[in-house]
């Protein structure tokens, strides 16, 4: 792979890279949806590899190529701006603004981007490539610039240059991740766990089901400030929990708090609610080895996506539906041995499940069954905790 992405540089730029960067795709497995209530999110970066080789320039400009599309573009980095017809470069560009507005110099380079995932599978190709970039620049130039310094580089990219949200759950991921580990980003403080995620007999599946996104609601409603000062109300500091805090769990007044807006917002208010709790009961889970509890609040979780948040959609309903249907003793399902919930933007497209090793070749049985009836060619992955972006050469 590293001597195939150091031809394919050299073959359009006519030089080998100066070095090549790896960074790893990622899910969320709870909480990206919550991020906003300076809630917590749980992430699996995984062997989904973005590359990134760069190499350096006598003049100011940036020159990109993306090898699986066979695209080439550029831009002057006196005069970075989003363009349409860019789409991918566009990320690259505000990595560079990232740098160039905090006021580190920035010279002429050359990017190699390759993966074998494209960012609109949703598995965190898109933050992949930035962090990489992130990464290889400062490497590459020898900029002195500390992890939570390039966090800011990656930061003033994205709000400042793209105008898009910073989710800081996505950049930890892709930064700071062990193999063997899930990362628990705690958004209030801006701090981040390890949890050791260590399942021998699991096999992780992430499917992209190629449903076409369709949003049926507008998500910046529930993100509105109104709602997060009601949610505020129903925090409740408590320091022998994680994080020292949790939703009050009294009905009387979770009702009484959320009466005052519309019954669809008070759903997905409580989707929150309920998210924050199992993500805390998750982290638990896992810490005791106990996948039963663990599967069963996945499992829940996707429950509350579906039901009171209304972001899933019937085709991957079907999917993580035909997982819960290998418990081998469905009467009892107190204590799953497989579970699977929605991941990415939501409305469609991508899904998680943990099953038995036994039970893979069932999975992809069900999903030939899953494209005779929906018409929709899913493509799976089996996945495992990454390690964050590092030097491959």
């Amino acid at each position: 792979m590293k001597e195939e992405i150091y031809k394919i540089h050299k073959k359009q730029f006519g030089k080998e890279p100066k070095l090549l960067v790896c960074a790893p795709g990622r899910f969320h497995l709870l909480g990206e949806h919550s991020w906003f209530c300076k809630d917590k999110t749980l992430s699996m970066a995984v062997n989904l590899p973005v590359y990134v080789a760069v190499s350096l320039r006598e003049d100011s400009f940036a020159h990109f190529y993306f090898s699986q599309i066979d695209e080439y573009k550029k831009s002057s980095l006196n005069t970075l701006r989003v363009k349409k017809e860019d789409r991918w470069a566009n990320s690259l560009k505000a990595i560079i603004y990232g740098f160039t507005s905090g006021g580190f110099e920035v010279k002429g380079m050359d990017f190699t981007i390759y993966t074998d995932i494209l960012p609109s599978a949703g598995f965190g190709i898109t933050t992949a490539i930035k962090v990489g970039a992130a990464f290889a620049i400062r490497q590459a130039l020898k900029i002195p610039c500390s992890d939570a310094q390039l966090l800011q580089v990656i930061e003033r990219g994205n709000k400042l240059f793209l105008h898009q949200y910073n989710y800081i759950a996505d950049n930890y991921a892709a930064l700071f991740a062990k193999p063997g580990n899930l990362i628990l980003t705690d958004h209030a403080t801006g701090q981040y766990d390890f949890i050791p995620f260590d399942f021998k007999d699991k096999k992780v599946l992430l499917t992209d089901a190629k449903v076409p996104r369709i949003s049926i609601w507008d998500e910046e409603t529930v993100r509105e400030p109104q709602n997060v000062l009601l949610l505020g109300e129903l925090k409740e500091r408590k320091n022998t929990i994680y994080g020292g805090w949790h939703y009050e769990n009294n009905p009387t007044e979770i009702n009484e708090v959320l009466g005052v807006v519309s019954e669809d917002i008070q759903h997905k208010l409580r989707y929150v609610i309920n998210e924050h709790q199992l993500i805390l009961d998750c982290r638990d889970a896992i810490l005791k080895g106990d996948f039963g509890a663990f599967g069963r609040y996945i499992n829940q979780s996707h429950e509350n996506m579906r039901d009171l948040y209304d972001i899933s959609c019937p085709e991957i309903d079907w999917i993580l539906k035909r997982v819960n249907e290998m418990e081998p003793k469905l009467e009892d399902i107190r204590n799953p041995v497989t579970c699977g919930r929605i991941t990415g933007k939501g409305f469609g497209r991508a899904c998680y499940s943990i099953v038995r090793k036994e039970d893979v070749p069932v999975y992809y049985e069900k999903l030939a069954e899953y494209e005779r009836i929906f018409g929709f060619t899913p493509e799976t992955f089996e996945v495992k905790p990454a390690k964050g972006v590092h030097v491959v050469r």
